[in-house]
């Protein structure tokens, strides 16, 4: 699967998908992750994306032209098993079923605003759906994107390794590892019996009830 993302800040993701299990997936061919500049898409010598709202009012607004030309650019012709997305606090709430949706995709395109906002018509006209990632407000669409890219990925087979890892499977339940006891607040601290007496059909009916 590919996961194209439009931004103007492209280095903010250089860290965090080249570590842990989003690169080890890269490297073996299961994702594609592919960061573009929205700024390589203008015509000025400049390389401006924004400019002032149409009506007044304060900041800038991201222009319609440029993310037009970015979009086009990467659908390509073949985009049957494509979706563009657009990160906006009146969005459609991602969650776990959008994610696991999104993974049968073969393209997901993700544009990132930032400033005031970005022009309706991005909206209106060129991308697929609005998402939203929280019932609160961030200064741009890169953190969306990364969180889109790590939730979605861990959907397609062979990225976690065993398909039991996903937490949709096992269930979330308390977690412990060694040493099995330890002083924490001047109180000895220890891992639930049940966990090392070796009895698996407990141990999942502990984990069941947890």
């Amino acid at each position: 699967m590919k996961f194209e993302i439009i931004t103007i800040f492209p280095d903010i993701f250089t860290s965090y998908f080249n570590e842990s299990i989003i690169s080890r997936a890269q490297k073996r061919g299961l994702i594609k992750i592919n960061i573009h500049n929205l700024r390589d898409f203008t015509t000025d010598k400049f390389q401006r994306v924004d400019n002032s709202p149409y009506g007044g009012g304060p900041g800038m607004v991201m222009m319609v032209e440029p993310i037009m030309k970015a979009v086009n650019k990467i659908k390509g012709k073949n985009s049957k098993k494509t979706k563009v997305i657009l990160f906006s606090t009146r969005g459609k709430k991602f969650d776990q079923k959008m994610a696991q949706k999104f993974s049968k995709l073969d393209k997901l395109v993700m544009i990132c605003g930032r400033y005031e906002g970005v022009d309706e018509r991005v909206a209106q006209y060129i991308v697929d759906e609005e998402v939203s990632i929280g019932d609160y407000v961030l200064t741009g669409g890169e953190i969306p994107a990364m969180a889109v890219v790590d939730a979605v990925s861990r959907f397609i087979p062979g990225v976690l390794g065993k398909h039991e890892s996903l937490e949709e499977i096992k269930g979330s339940y308390p977690v412990y590892t060694r040493p099995e006891e330890i002083v924490i607040n001047k109180k000895k601290r220890i891992v639930p019996r049940v966990l090392i007496s070796g009895n698996h059909k407990k141990i999942n009916e502990w984990r069941e009830k947890a």
